[in-house]
């Protein structure tokens, strides 16, 4: 009877296995598409993020071109920088005190300008735009007209 016990056992065995390997051939189906899938969107969201990456740099590089677009209003925007203004004082051999006085501000404000301490109002900015145009002849002229006057008037655009 052993043996009719050990012949039981084992074809009780196969048959487990084989309902097991039914049972769990759909769920190794279903995963591996799922796993296909999930490959699928991560390939899709690395795409996305690349494309949004190219099209940030795109805005930002447009935008740095754009130094005095008007906006909705019709305003022109302008940009500073500390190292530009720095850069225009010295070709334009003014020193801060006199730089102040063709801008309207104290020598103190256009070393703090230019140190990037402070950034200048809103109201300084399109007379510190006009310094682009100045040549040092021009400046010193200004300066000379300036000094005699007395007045504190910010150049306008020539």
């Amino acid at each position: 009877m052993s043996n009719f016990q050990q012949t039981l056992k084992s074809e009780i065995a196969r048959i487990a296995r084989k309902e097991v390997r039914s049972q769990t051939d759909a769920l190794k189906q279903s995963s591996a598409a799922a796993r296909t899938e999930i490959a699928a969107l991560k390939r899709r969201v690395g795409e996305l993020e690349r494309a949004l990456s190219r099209a940030q740099k795109a805005s930002v590089k447009a935008s740095r071109h754009d130094t005095a677009a008007p906006d909705e209003a019709g305003d022109v925007r302008h940009r500073f920088s500390a190292k530009r203004l720095a850069k225009h004082r010295e070709r334009l051999q003014l020193s801060a005190v006199e730089l102040g006085l063709l801008l309207g501000a104290s020598d103190q404000s256009i070393r703090q300008w230019e140190k990037g301490d402070v950034r200048p109002r809103d109201a300084f900015l399109p007379a510190i735009s006009a310094l682009r145009q100045l040549t040092p002849r021009s400046a010193a002229a200004l300066v000379k007209e300036r000094s005699g006057q007395g007045a504190k008037e910010a150049p306008t655009a020539s």
